[in-house]
């Protein structure tokens, strides 16, 4: 799996501008990029969630996945699964899109993706490191998440860590 050298950590709050600019915070930009490219990819994660990975990452794994599930096609595995096939051809059309970063690490949402945020303009954004990607939350959906899963830190650092 191809991943940043460094995890992406961190937790930032910023406020979307008039014209849906948003800044990264610097520091999990660079780690993003490696300081190399300001091409990244805007996908949508679950309701209220973006997130934002360095191109070659994601274009990467999605083209490694793709080949694999036109190969099973191919070897007729996906038989009588033509409308799960559908399915992820909608969601892999609407899930992503290239984004460019603009000057100190701007980044304009997109209409669509604005509105899978459920983020105006003017509200707070939650910009929150991934480890290998950053994220960007509703607030609202950002202390949901984190209060549903904060139990499981402890455990989950163990398994990942042995």
């Amino acid at each position: 799996m191809a991943t940043t050298e460094q995890f992406i950590l961190g937790e930032e709050h910023r406020t979307l501008d008039e014209r849906c600019r948003l800044s990264i915070p610097v520091g999990m930009l660079q780690l993003l990029s490696g300081g190399e490219t300001k091409d990244c990819i805007l996908a949508k994660e679950r309701p209220g969630c973006l997130s934002l990975w360095a191109a070659n990452i994601w274009e990467e794994k999605l083209q490694e996945g793709v080949e694999l599930i036109q190969k099973k096609m191919q070897m007729g595995r996906l038989e009588g699964r033509l409308e799960q096939v559908q399915m992820l051809g909608r969601l892999l059309s609407t899930r992503h899109t290239s984004v460019s970063l603009a000057g100190r690490g701007r980044l304009v949402l997109p209409e669509g993706f604005r509105d899978f945020l459920g983020v105006e303009p003017g509200g707070e954004i939650v910009i929150v490191g991934a480890a290998v990607c950053v994220e960007l939350w509703n607030p609202k959906h950002w202390y949901n998440y984190l209060n549903e899963q904060i139990s499981a830190y402890r455990q989950l650092f163990e398994e990942l860590s042995q």
